[in-house]
């Protein structure tokens, strides 16, 4: 049994969810989202709660059924909440800056990166270091995130490049003479 799966996922005022089609449609404050439906697993709604059930016994539905279940929690929480991840660029000369939307990158290379940023997704800079991006979506926001990160990682032996705040680092100690 799933400890995950067997929780409801409670919905709160001023969200709607339905069914219809295959897809649970979650809509709230933020937006609107949806989710393909899983045929291994069943979703009921019952009053102001979506329960999520493997459909049979099948050793595929019982691996489904906490993912689905936090697939479900993640659309209520996107449209209420929303998501945000912070990146913090460490290094000489390494700067962004958001113009509209696009992100302008100054990573040590010879040139000037642009990134462009998906439709429902913001970006903003508050100073030159930092980097939040926002949105509805948990995993459009995680893969906007690592693909930022993407262009300079962090290096072992100084920490210079894009890290995610609060991440750690392992440092490296440089070469004995």
């Amino acid at each position: 049994m799933s400890r995950i799966g067997k929780r409801p996922v409670t919905i709160p005022s001023g969200v709607t969810a339905a069914i219809a089609d295959g897809k649970l449609t979650v809509k709230g404050p933020k937006g609107s989202l949806t989710l393909n439906m899983r045929d291994e697993i069943s979703y009921t709604l019952e009053g102001d709660t979506v329960l999520v059930k493997p459909a049979n016994d099948s050793k595929q539905a019982r691996a489904f059924w906490g993912m689905q279940r936090t697939l479900v929690e993640n659309l209520v929480t996107g449209v209420t909440q929303g998501y945000t991840k912070v990146l913090e660029i460490t290094g000489v000369g390494y700067r962004a800056n958001a113009q509209g939307k696009n992100l302008k990158l100054q990573l040590g290379y010879s040139h000037d990166v642009d990134f462009a940023v998906p439709e429902d997704i913001e970006v903003k800079t508050p100073d030159n270091t930092t980097v939040e991006i926002s949105g509805i979506d948990k995993q459009k926001v995680g893969q906007v995130a690592a693909e930022i990160r993407r262009w300079r990682k962090p290096e072992p032996y100084k920490g210079k490049g894009i890290k995610y705040r609060g991440e750690y680092i392992f440092r490296k100690e440089g070469k004995k003479k």
